[in-house]
C-alpha cells in the first residue's frame, strides 16, 4: 500500500489551456478515493498525473512522503485499468493476465500460480483459454482488472472502467471491485462521471468542476452537508431542487410567484442574506400535508410522472419553479392535479445566490 499527496498541483498544456488548478489532496494507505465530476472537469488528467502519464506543470506529487514528480510510471508502483479494457485480442485470458509478468521475466511456475490465483478471485477460472471476443463485457472488464492486480501493485488507478457496461453489469462490477479492494487493500484512485458509482464505492469523494476541487468528503458528508450548489446538485439522483428566493424579514419569498414561507426564525443565519437559493432533495418529502413544529407544508401542480418500479418521480411546478419529487409507487398523483407534500426543516438547505456557497444553519 502507498500514501499519496498532491500539493498545489496545476496542469497547463502547451496551447495555454489549464486543465487542473491548485489541486490539493492527501490519500491514506489503502483508501478508496473517487474523483467525480462532469466531462472535462480535469479528473482524468489528475489521474494521469498520478500515474506519471502526464507531466505536472507546477506543484508536487509525493509518494510515501517522497517527491515523485519526475518518477517514471514503472517506478511509481501503479497499475491502471482503462475504460477501453486494452486487452490483446489475439491472446487468451491466461496470456492477457500473464503478459505483464512475462515481460518482467518471472518464471513459468510463478506466472501460472499468480494467474490461477487471480482468475479465482475474479471468477475467471473457467475462461482462461478463451479469447476476449468470446467474453461478455463484464468478463472482459474483469480480465482488465485482473491484469492490474496480478502485479501486486501498491496503487490502483481506474479511469471510467465501467462506462462501457450495461446497467446490470455496472451494478455487478461495482460490488466486485469493492470486494476486490477489501481483499487486496491497495490504495485506489477511481475516476467516474457517475455519482452513483462514487456514492456506492468511495471511502471519500473528490468532486471536481472546471479543473477545481469543489468538495472532498465521505459520501454521507457530501450528501447531507454539501458545500455549495454544484455539489448539492451533482450528488444525489434526482438532483436537489433549487428555487431562487429573497429574504424578507422572517420570511423567504420565491421570486417568480411571490410565495412566502414564514420560516426564518428557525434559520437565523439566513436572515443576514438578501438573495438566496432555497433547496430540498426530491426524496426528502412526504406525500400529504403534515403539520407541526419543524415541518413545512407545500403544494405543487403536477406536470408529469415517471414510475420507476420501487419509486416514482413527480415533475411539478411550485411558485413558478420546476421541481422533482420522489414518491412511493402507490402515491403517484394525477397529471394536472395539485400535489400536497411536506418537508421537515432538517431537510431544507439555503445557499448564498451570489457565491453558491451553503449557508450553515
Amino acid at each position: 500500500m502507498a500514501k499519496l499527496k498532491l500539493e498545489n498541483v496545476n496542469k497547463i498544456y502547451p496551447n495555454g489551456f489549464q486543465a487542473v488548478y491548485d489541486f490539493n489532496l492527501e490519500i491514506e494507505e489503502g483508501e478508496f478515493i473517487v474523483l467525480v465530476g462532469p466531462s472535462g472537469c480535469g479528473k482524468s488528467t489528475t489521474l494521469r498525473m498520478i500515474a506519471g502519464l502526464e507531466d505536472i506543470t507546477s506543484g508536487n506529487f509525493l509518494l510515501d512522503s517522497k517527491l515523485a514528480n519526475t518518477l517514471s510510471s514503472r517506478d511509481r508502483g501503479v497499475a491502471m485499468v482503462f475504460q477501453s479494457y486494452a486487452l490483446y485480442p489475439h491472446l487468451s485470458v491466461f496470456d492477457n493476465l500473464a503478459f505483464g509478468l512475462d515481460l518482467r521475466g518471472y518464471d513459468e511456475d510463478y506466472i501460472e500460480e499468480r494467474v490461477v490465483h487471480t482468475a479465482g478471485i475474479l471468477g475467471l477460472a473457467d475462461y482462461l483459454d478463451r479469447k476476449p471476443r468470446e467474453l461478455s463485457g463484464g468478463q472482459r472488464q474483469r480480465v482488465a482488472v485482473g491484469r492490474a492486480i496480478i502485479r501486486k501493485a501498491d496503487i490502483f488507478l481506474m479511469d471510467e472502467p465501467l462506462s462501457n457496461l450495461d446497467a446490470k453489469q455496472r451494478v455487478t462490477m461495482r460490488s466486485e471491485i469493492i470486494d476486490l479492494h477489501r481483499k487486496v487493500g491497495a490504495t485506489t484512485v477511481y475516476v467516474t462521471h457517475d455519482q452513483v458509482e462514487a456514492m456506492t464505492m468511495a471511502d471519500r469523494i473528490v468532486v471536481m468542476k472546471e479543473g477545481y476541487i469543489q468538495a472532498v468528503g465521505t459520501p454521507e458528508e457530501l450528501y447531507f452537508k454539501p458545500s455549495n450548489t454544484f455539489v448539492a446538485g451533482f450528488i444525489g439522483e434526482p438532483p436537489m431542487n433549487f428555487i431562487n428566493s429573497r429574504v424578507e424579514g422572517n420570511a423567504v419569498r420565491f421570486e417568480k410567484a411571490g410565495l412566502k414561507l414564514d420560516i426564518l426564525d428557525a434559520f437565523p443565519a439566513v436572515k443576514k442574506y438578501r438573495d438566496v437559493i432555497f433547496g430540498f432533495r426530491p426524496e426528502a418529502i412526504k406525500a400529504g400535508h403534515s403539520f407541526g413544529e419543524g415541518i413545512l407544508a407545500l403544494e405543487a401542480e403536477v406536470e408529469l410522472t415517471e414510475l420507476l418500479g420501487d419509486t416514482a418521480n413527480v415533475y411539478a411546478c411550485i411558485g413558478g419553479h420546476n421541481i422533482i419529487l420522489k414518491v412511493e409507487p402507490y402515491e403517484i398523483p394525477k397529471t394536472g392535479s395539485v400535489f400536497k407534500f411536506s418537508v421537515p426543516y432538517e431537510s431544507l438547505y439555503f445557499f448564498d445566490r451570489e457565491t453558491g456557497k451553503t449557508i450553515n444553519i
